[in-house]
């Protein structure tokens, strides 16, 4: 259902800013978008938010549309910063981008309990990946396009990938932002850093950038399929905006550590509650 009889108010358009801004701030910070938080909150707090049910392609709509204003800030301040590796991230799109707007297509097709059930577990294994990839190591073969970076203590770190692996995990990553609405992220860092040994600064930075672009475009495929409230996503911008800006300024400055735990705990209770509703 469609949110043609929304009561906008006060408290509902605080509580929109709120939730872009909490969640483009955490999405900013680990470079996942924050589509992760958006979706399952409109699916499970519609009805009390803004007093009806919001169905999975409108939640998934909207999301990837919030996604626009938290990467594009999050990643204008990332490359101020010199963090961006834009040639990488222009490459990931070239298959990410196409594939996004075949997963924002593909949406609709899935039965909404299914959809929950499966987010719900999709979610599960993502916080399991991002408790354990500071144990895992990367991989440690040879690439054939070698990127060098100078961190701040002068330490030159070396990452590189090949062009079939990198398309076929952007494709992926791609699919999977247009068809969930969380920005695909939640694979892409894994895979910068444990199989193409990204730096986690540049591999958070990097995947807001190719975020961008698949949000972009898959976006445009639910904005001409009808899936889509303007009021819904420009309530939810403000916050993205500043919580992008916000976002990539605080994974700078501290840690990231207890704040990618603070987010595992969040996913963990949006997850159960997916997989039991």
């Amino acid at each position: 259902m469609h949110p043609d009889s929304f009561l906008w108010d006060v408290p509902t358009m605080l509580v929109l800013f709120a939730l872009g801004l909490v969640a483009s701030t955490f999405g900013a910070i680990v470079g996942l978008g924050g589509g992760v938080i958006i979706v399952p909150a409109l699916l499970l707090l519609g009805p009390s938010m803004l007093g009806m049910d919001v169905d999975t392609t409108l939640a998934v709509g909207v999301s990837l549309g919030v996604l626009v204003f938290t990467s594009l800030s999050s990643t204008l301040t990332f490359m101020r910063e010199g963090k961006t590796d834009l040639r990488s991230a222009l490459f990931f799109a070239i298959s990410s981008g196409p594939m996004s707007m075949v997963g924002a297509s593909l949406t609709s097709l899935f039965n909404p309990d299914t959809f929950r059930r499966a987010f719900g577990i999709f979610m599960l294994l993502m916080v399991v990946l991002l408790l354990l990839r500071s144990r895992i190591r990367p991989y440690r073969g040879k690439w054939r396009y070698i990127r060098t970076y100078k961190d701040a203590s002068g330490a030159t770190q070396h990452y590189g990938y090949n062009a079939l692996p990198a398309l076929l995990i952007g494709g992926v990553v791609g699919l999977v932002a247009g068809l969930l609405g969380i920005g695909g992220g939640v694979l892409l860092i894994p895979a910068m850093l444990l199989l193409f040994g990204f730096p986690p600064h540049i591999a958070t930075a990097t995947s807001m950038a190719v975020i961008f672009i698949s949000a972009l475009l898959g976006s445009a495929v639910h904005l001409y399929r009808g899936e889509w409230d303007w009021m819904l996503v420009l309530s939810l911008a403000p916050g993205a905006l500043v919580g992008g800006w916000l976002g990539a300024i605080i994974s700078r400055r501290i840690g990231s550590v207890l704040l990618v735990r603070i987010m595992c705990a969040a996913l963990l209770f949006f997850a159960c509650r997916m997989i039991m509703t």
